[in-house]
């Protein structure tokens, strides 16, 4: 069993990673914020890993937060979720959204993730609401910040993770989510961001 990977990233995508330890790739699949928090290619990486074996795969999911992976693996244990609809669900939104949605019993957010449909939410809330206790540092704080809305909070959240000022991180996404061509998806949103946060 594969729990942790050390090495040099050979490539990177914002749904997979190659990871070369000892001069073999490991190919894994990550979500969105883990891509975010991302070396350059050619770097040093480390991320936490969840080896996922079937009959005819045998298959690595990288997290670059251990809290990230225990989420995931929490999806997981829901009857519906398998691995790659628990990465699109970590991709989709930001872990801080998704366990405050659970314990708050938000199926209008959950929802609005791809792949999660009404059924599926109302199972994730009720099997969940009470095992997420453990997660540390994804505890809503009373006063928190407004919202800016979906893939904005998630990019947002990427230029915090990233060591940005959050002001000076939410200015700029704020800034680049007037341009409505970039405003729906992540990877451009987060590009604009962060030409706007220079």
């Amino acid at each position: 069993m594969i729990a942790h990977i050390r090495g040099q990233l050979l490539s990177k995508a914002p749904n997979s990673v190659v990871v070369e330890c000892n001069g073999v790739g490991y190919e894994l699949a990550i979500s969105v914020s883990t891509f975010t928090e991302l070396a350059a290619e050619g770097k040093e990486v480390k991320l936490h890993v969840h080896t996922h074996v079937r009959e005819d795969a045998l298959l690595l999911f990288g997290f670059a937060e251990l809290a990230e992976k225990r989420l995931f693996e929490k999806l997981l244990t829901i009857s519906g979720i398998g691995p790659k609809l628990a990465i699109t669900v970590l991709s989709g939104i930001s872990s801080e959204r998704l366990v405050g949605a659970i314990r708050g019993g938000d199926h209008a957010t959950l929802t609005k993730i791809p792949g999660i449909g009404k059924k599926t939410a109302e199972r994730v809330v009720l099997e969940l609401k009470d095992k997420l206790d453990d997660m540390v540092g994804f505890v809503a704080e009373s006063g928190a910040p407004p919202t800016l809305g979906g893939v904005a909070d998630d990019v947002l959240s990427a230029l915090v993770n990233l060591g940005y000022a959050r002001p000076v991180a939410q200015k700029a996404v704020e800034t680049a989510a007037k341009d409505p061509s970039v405003a729906g998806d992540f990877e451009l949103l987060f590009r604009a961001a962060m030409s706007a946060v220079r």
